[in-house]
């Protein structure tokens, strides 16, 4: 079954521990949603750096991204369908950007 990348971008740091532990049981709770279709689960990912030929900035270029996850689906549309339940997604604060895995 193919694997498709989720790279999350946006999102809020809770700002008190009830908010922070709501938003963790609202990834939860997706992850559960999807069961096996998860094969990695990924982390939040700190400031990125951009290499080019010109040098490396640290300015996260952009549209840094924020965490990622990998899971697997039957199609695109399918990796899609469950990218809409992701929490930033749902509240509004963030977005999913979904890309296949290319088996090399």
């Amino acid at each position: 079954m193919p694997e498709f990348v989720f790279a999350y971008h946006g999102g809020t740091i809770p700002e008190t521990q009830e908010a922070g532990e709501k938003a963790m049981a609202a990834w939860g709770q997706w992850f559960d949603d999807m069961g096996e279709a998860v094969v990695n689960g990924g982390n939040p990912v700190g400031q990125s750096m951009t290499v080019t030929a010109a040098g490396v900035t640290q300015d996260g270029g952009s549209n840094p991204i924020s965490g990622y996850t990998i899971v697997k689906a039957d199609t695109p549309e399918a990796a899609c369908e469950m990218a809409k339940g992701c929490p930033m997604v749902a509240d509004g604060s963030g977005s999913v950007e979904v890309a296949p895995v290319i088996e090399m």
